[in-house]
């Protein structure tokens, strides 16, 4: 009488979700206390292909459950046990081919293999149990930016240029603008996650991005007045509720926009954000000087902190710490606050803002000191005893680059992308995984609260 041996199998649950859902991922099938290779691949919207590998010691009964094991060796190895390390650990091992399709909301798949590389024990050549002990499992998980029922539409009227994406149902849905920082462009992705949540999203274009300038240069705030007014008008949004949230220069903008139209923002989320105005940095037009004027207001140029500032030193701007390395800019950063009056006339007035503020930022921005600006955001209103709710979550460890959960956060420096010179972000893989776990839910709640509020009523 033969026995049938059950070969080694993957399970995930869910298999399809947004990308925000952690899955359960579970291996089974092999040998005793076997030492199983774990390797997952993704490839993302622009064509860029990614890979992690991680070994685990499966359990007595050739289990290996990732939501509560830790790699014995691989790419997250020394950080905690959860099923998403595969997928947050991932190497880029093949470069993009398409940089327009980065902003894509299809869905991606993350193929998972596992084979046992040992017998019980960690012995070479598995335990005897035949062909099943050295076959390969595969499985997928799928990762949804657009959730079932969102609408998705492309706006190139009214003087706005974005895409506006609406939850399901019929609402009527709080709203949020979200705005790119210094490369540009259209973030649909994280607008689609917002809907995906029941809140309206404009991904807002302002430049980089079709019918619009290439760079920053003397950008109008009335333009973003314009789309917020045409916001409000086109989706009429609950309770008048519209937030602006940002990253980085785009959280620099959404500082000013909340400080100079305080009744058309309810809200103000702050991804790395900046307490003042800069001038066009890396994001100016070819050849133009990067203390040049970024915004206007009313056509007059806003002043920015570089500008005959008597302390900036621009040699961390513009020159890596070692040959072939990427730039870490953000000392150069640092040095311009000490010019007290260059601050002075550069700060953004947050205590104009007319609802809840949320802050986020790493200790060790590379890009720029987002923790310090943050705090001073934090101090100044504390100063003025600023009526509304504000928070800054300051992440230890992690760097310029905090997005949403369960994304590849290995890639600590790249390429600028208008001015094309590598930069690096800061942080560690781990921190910024961290971040982008803990922060996404409570960007949700403080939404929810700012609503409940009645903030933009």
């Amino acid at each position: 009488m033969s026995t049938s041996v059950r070969g080694p199998c993957i399970e995930v649950a869910p298999h399809t979700a947004l990308i925000d859902v952690s899955r359960a991922i579970v291996l089974s099938g092999f040998a005793r206390h076997a030492r199983v290779e774990v390797v997952a691949r993704l490839q993302q919207h622009d064509g860029s292909g990614w890979q992690s590998v991680n070994r685990f010691v499966a359990d007595s009964a050739g289990q290996v459950d990732l939501r509560h094991v830790t790699p014995i060796a691989g790419d997250y190895a020394g950080g905690a046990a959860a099923s998403m390390g595969i997928v947050w650990s991932m190497q880029c091992v093949t470069p993009a081919t398409l940089a327009a399709a980065a902003d894509e909301v299809a869905p991606l798949t993350v193929e998972i293999e596992a084979r046992q590389v040992s017998g019980e024990g960690g012995d070479e050549g598995g335990d005897g149990s035949g062909d099943a002990a050295h076959a390969v499992a595969r499985a997928t998980l799928v990762q949804l930016l657009m959730a079932p029922g969102v609408s998705r539409c492309e706006i190139r009227e009214h003087d706005v240029v974005g895409t506006l994406f609406m939850p399901a149902g019929d609402g009527p849905h709080p709203a949020v603008v979200v705005l790119n920082g210094s490369g540009g462009g259209i973030n649909e992705p994280r607008a689609a996650l917002y809907a995906a949540h029941g809140i309206a999203a404009l991904a807002l274009g302002y430049f980089k991005a079709p019918g619009l300038p290439a760079t920053i240069s003397r950008m109008p705030l009335e333009y973003f007045a314009n789309a917020l007014g045409w916001l409000r008008e086109t989706i009429r949004p609950d309770g008048g509720f519209v937030a602006v949230a940002g990253q980085s220069r785009g959280a620099e903008l959404a500082l000013l926009l909340g400080a100079t139209y305080p009744q058309q923002v309810s809200a103000v989320i702050g991804y790395v954000p900046s307490a003042v105005v800069h001038g066009t940095l890396r994001a100016g037009a070819p050849g133009q000087p990067p203390d040049s004027p970024a915004w206007t207001l009313d056509g007059t140029p806003l002043p920015n902190v570089w500008e005959n500032n008597a302390h900036a030193d621009w040699h961390a701007f513009k020159h890596p710490p070692a040959p072939d390395a990427a730039i870490r800019q953000a000392p150069a950063f640092v040095s311009a606050l000490a010019d007290a009056a260059a601050v002075a006339r550069s700060r953004i007035a947050v205590e104009r803002i007319a609802g809840p503020i949320l802050l986020i930022s790493g200790s060790d921005d590379g890009f720029w000191p987002s923790s310090r600006y943050a705090d001073s955001i934090v101090e100044t209103l504390r100063e003025h005893a600023f009526t509304h709710a504000f928070e800054h979550l300051r992440y230890a460890d992690a760097g310029h680059s905090i997005l949403f959960p369960y994304v590849p956060t290995t890639r600590l420096a790249s390429l600028h992308p208008v001015a094309g010179v590598p930069i690096t972000s800061g942080g560690t893989p781990l921190a910024n995984a961290h971040a982008n776990e803990d922060s996404w839910p409570r960007v949700l709640a403080f939404l929810a609260a700012a609503r409940a509020t009645g903030a933009g009523s």
